[in-house]
C-alpha cells in the first residue's frame, strides 16, 4: 500500500485535489494561498515527520494528474537521510500518471491524459555520514503532457565536516509515453568503494543536479535555458583557460582551472522534444541561483517562481 496518494482533476474548470492521502512517516500539505487568486494550479508540499528519512524507512507515493491540470510538487527543506543502521537502506519511490479518467480500484485501467503540467521542484537530498538511500521516480505521460523535474543531491553536512561521506545513493528517473514506451531513462549511483572514495571522485564539487523539461508548454523555456547554458559555459571556459599554469589553487591542472559551476544541455525523445540539463557545482547556493533564474518563467503558470 502506498504511503501517500494525491489525485488532481478538473472541477468546474479548475485544477483541484480531489483525493489526498498520506500516512507516517509522510505528510502532504496543500496550501491554498501560495499562488494568486485565479491561478489554476495545485501546490503540494511533501514533508516527513522528524525532518528526514530514518534508516529502513520506505516511502511510496502515487500522483495522478488529470487532463489540463497543473500541479507543483515541492518540499519545505532538504530531504535529510539519517545514518544507516547496519545495511538498512532508506527508500523512496514516486509514481506519476497523467490521466483523463480515474479508476480508483485499479489505477492501471486509467487512460493517460493530455495538456497537463507537473512541476517537481524539491530541495536537494542531503545524506548524513554512512547513510544509504534509494530513490525511484516513474512518470507516465502523453506526447502533449508537460513535465518539469529537478532531482539533486548535496555532499552532506558541511558544518559537521562531512563531504560525500555516505555509503550508498541511487536515484532512478524514468519517463514513459503511452504503452510504457521509454522516453527517458536515467540512473545516478554513488557508492563507497575500497579503491576510491566518493569524495575523491567528486573532487571539489558539493552538489550535482539534473533538470528535465518536456512538453509543448515548455518549448520557449527549453530554448531559453539551452541558450543560457551555452552562454554561461562559454564564459566559464574562457575564464578557466585564461588561468595561469602555476596558479597555487588546487583546482588548476595543466593551466586549466576547473570551473566552480558546470552545466550541460542535451535533447531527448521524438524530434528532440525533451531537454535535460546536468549540473555540478562547488556550492549548493549556486545551484539554487541557477534554478531560480532558469525556471523563473514558470511563474505565470504556477503563481510564483520555483525556489523563490
Amino acid at each position: 500500500m502506498a504511503t501517500g496518494k494525491v489525485v488532481v482533476e478538473k472541477i468546474r474548470g479548475r485544477s483541484t485535489a480531489t483525493s489526498c492521502f498520506s500516512k507516517y512517516p509522510l505528510k502532504f500539505i496543500l496550501p491554498t494561498k501560495v499562488a494568486p487568486v485565479g491561478t489554476d494550479v495545485v501546490w503540494i508540499y511533501s514533508i516527513t515527520y522528524g525532518g528526514g528519512i530514518v534508516s529502513g524507512d520506505s516511502i511510496s507515493c502515487e500522483f495522478t494528474i488529470g487532463d489540463g491540470c497543473t500541479a507543483v510538487l515541492t518540499t519545505q527543506s532538504s530531504t535529510k537521510v539519517y545514518k544507516a543502521i547496519g545495511s538498512k537502506c532508506s527508500e523512496q519511490t514516486l509514481e506519476v500518471m497523467f490521466l483523463s479518467h480515474v479508476c480508483y480500484n485499479h489505477l492501471s485501467c486509467a487512460r493517460i491524459g493530455s495538456e497537463s503540467l507537473l512541476v517537481v521542484v524539491p530541495d536537494p537530498v542531503t545524506c548524513f555520514s554512512t547513510a544509504r538511500y534509494y530513490q525511484k521516480q516513474n512518470f507516465r505521460l502523453l506526447s502533449d503532457s508537460n513535465l518539469v523535474l529537478v532531482d539533486w543531491i548535496t555532499s552532506g553536512r558541511h558544518a559537521n565536516g562531512e563531504k560525500w561521506d555516505f555509503e550508498f545513493y541511487k536515484s532512478i528517473n524514468n519517463v514513459y509515453l503511452e504503452d510504457d514506451k521509454p522516453l527517458f531513462l536515467d540512473t545516478v549511483l554513488l557508492e563507497k568503494r575500497n579503491i576510491q572514495s566518493i569524495a575523491e571522485r567528486m573532487q571539489d564539487y558539493h552538489a550535482i543536479a539534473m533538470v528535465i523539461l518536456f512538453g509543448p508548454k515548455l518549448r520557449e523555456l527549453q530554448k531559453q535555458v539551452q541558450e543560457n547554458v551555452k552562454n554561461m559555459m562559454s564564459e566559464q571556459l574562457q575564464i578557466s583557460y585564461s588561468s595561469r599554469r602555476h596558479n597555487p589553487d588546487s583546482r588548476v591542472r595543466n593551466g586549466f582551472m576547473k570551473p566552480e559551476f558546470i552545466a550541460s544541455c542535451s535533447t531527448f525523445g521524438p524530434e528532440g522534444k525533451g531537454v535535460v540539463v546536468r549540473i555540478a557545482s562547488d556550492s549548493t547556493e549556486s545551484v539554487y541561483n541557477f534554478l531560480r533564474q532558469q525556471l523563473g518563467d514558470l511563474e505565470p503558470l504556477l503563481g510564483q517562481s520555483p525556489y523563490a
